[in-house]
């Protein structure tokens, strides 16, 4: 694998990054903002990842059946210790919670320790950001999810994205009050991890 810090994550369609990117330029707050391009949900960071690992983490998200869900984004926040601005969702869908708890059990095979903190659903929108009070989106910016992808951040020319998507894998369709799993997710790359 490249130098860089490695994530799964949400990666947003262009319809649900251009909302994003309004709603940020709407809270006009002084840091450093996210790229449209960059705007994304982690799943699971996964930090700098040797090579002897690589074709774990891969088998790792392989292994995952989850279901397609709807996530609805509605209200934006701020994070004083970290000073960053976010827009998530007050509800954190069951189809995400299983996603998330799968993505980290599976990768204790790889030696990655999971996260002890309670996930919370967010994108985050402005990094060294000063103050913002939290506030409502109206109206709710549906996101429709239909896969999930290992990331990778670093190394890009001042101005170009900061993430680059390496591969994906997509979840199954079906009714998102059930999750049966029947079809399991084939992955799809964007480039050999």
């Amino acid at each position: 694998m490249s130098d860089g810090r490695y994530f799964f994550a949400l990666w947003p369609d262009e319809a649900v990054r251009e909302k994003l990117a309004a709603i940020n330029r709407q809270m006009l707050s002084k840091g450093r903002p996210h790229q449209s391009a960059d705007l994304h949900m982690t799943l699971v960071f996964l930090g700098q990842v040797a090579d002897s690992r690589q074709r774990c983490i891969v088998d790792a998200a392989d292994a995952i059946v989850g279901s397609t869900f709807t996530l609805h984004l509605d209200q934006t926040g701020y994070w004083p210790r970290p000073r960053i601005l976010w827009a998530g969702s007050e509800r954190t869908p069951e189809p995400l919670s299983q996603l998330v708890f799968d993505l980290k059990n599976n990768l204790t095979t790889c030696g990655f320790e999971p996260e002890r903190r309670k996930y919370k659903p967010h994108v985050t929108l402005h990094r060294k950001a000063v103050r913002s009070r939290s506030g409502v989106i109206a109206p709710t910016i549906e996101w429709r999810v239909e896969e999930f992808v290992l990331a990778v951040s670093g190394g890009g020319q001042k101005g170009a994205p900061r993430y680059r998507v390496l591969q994906r894998w997509p979840l199954s369709r079906g009714d998102e009050s059930t999750s049966d799993g029947a079809a399991g997710p084939h992955p799809t790359g964007d480039g050999n991890v």
